[in-house]
C-alpha cells in the first residue's frame, strides 16, 4: 500500500498481530508502519490513515527533526528512538519510545533504575550460597567502574548506566560485587566463585568492554 501526503508518496508497511488496537508509526526509513489485528482490512487501514493524516504529518516532521538531531534511549539491552509526543505516560512500541517530555523520561528512568537494581540485588543475594551480610544498595554514575563493593560500610554501589544492558550483565556485576565479600581480590578463587553463578562471565566482560 502507498499513501500520499502533501504530494509525497510513502510506503505503508502493515504488521498484523493479535492486537486489539491499531497503531500508526512513521520510521526513519520514511515509511508508515501500521500494527493492527489480523482481521482488519486494507480499506479500513486506508480510512484510518485519512482520519489521522494530521498526526502522521506531525510524525513525519518529528522524524525529519530527529534525523537532524538523533535521540536514542538504551534500555535493558535494546535501543529505542525517543519521540516527544502528546502522551500521558511512557509508551513503548517496537523500537520507539514515546514520552511527554525529556524531564518525564529522566524521572521515569531514575525510578526504574532504583526499583530494578534493588530487585536484582535481592534475587542474587538469595541465590548466593555464601554467608555474607545483606549489603546496602547505592547507585551512582561512574565513569570507569560498573560496580564497587565496600566491606567497611557493607554496601554495593552499582553504576546507573547498567540500565542500558540486559539483565544478564546487570546480574553479573551484582554477583561480581557479592563475591568480593568473600574474596576481596581478583584471585582465581574469586573467579571460580563468580563462575558458579555466571558461567559465561568472560564473554560478558568482553561485551561490556566493547
Amino acid at each position: 500500500m502507498v499513501y500520499k501526503i502533501d504530494g509525497c508518496k510513502y510506503d505503508v508497511v502493515i504488521i498484523k498481530k493479535k492486537n486489539k488496537n491499531t497503531y500508526i508509526r512513521f520510521k526513519e526509513d520514511m515509511k508508515i508502519y501500521v500494527t493492527t489485528n489480523y482481521l482488519v482490512s486494507n480499506s479500513f487501514i486506508a480510512k484510518l490513515l485519512d482520519e489521522n493524516v494530521d498526526t502522521i504529518r506531525n510524525m513525519i516532521d518529528q522524524v525529519k527533526r530527529n534525523q537532524e538531531k538523533k535521540e536514542y534511549f538504551n534500555y535493558l539491552g535494546n535501543r529505542y528512538d525517543v519521540f516527544i509526543d502528546e502522551v500521558s505516560e511512557i509508551k513503548f512500541l517496537d523500537d520507539a519510545i514515546f514520552v511527554p517530555s525529556e524531564d518525564y523520561l529522566n524521572k521515569w528512568l531514575k525510578a526504574q533504575i532504583k526499583n530494578l537494581f534493588q530487585e536484582r540485588l535481592d534475587y542474587n543475594y538469595r541465590i548466593f550460597k555464601k554467608d555474607i551480610p545483606y549489603p546496602k544498595l547505592k547507585i551512582r554514575n561512574m565513569k570507569t567502574r560498573w560496580g564497587v563493593c565496600n566491606i567497611r560500610d557493607n554496601s554495593v554501589t552499582l553504576n546507573s548506566r547498567l540500565i542500558e544492558f540486559d539483565l544478564e550483565k546487570l546480574d553479573y556485576v551484582i554477583i561480581h560485587e557479592l563475591s568480593h565479600f568473600v574474596h576481596f581480590n581478583h584471585s582465581q578463587e574469586f573467579w571460580n566463585l563468580v563462575s558458579k553463578y555466571i558461567p559465561n562471565y568472560k564473554e560478558i566482560r568482553k561485551e561490556m568492554r566493547e
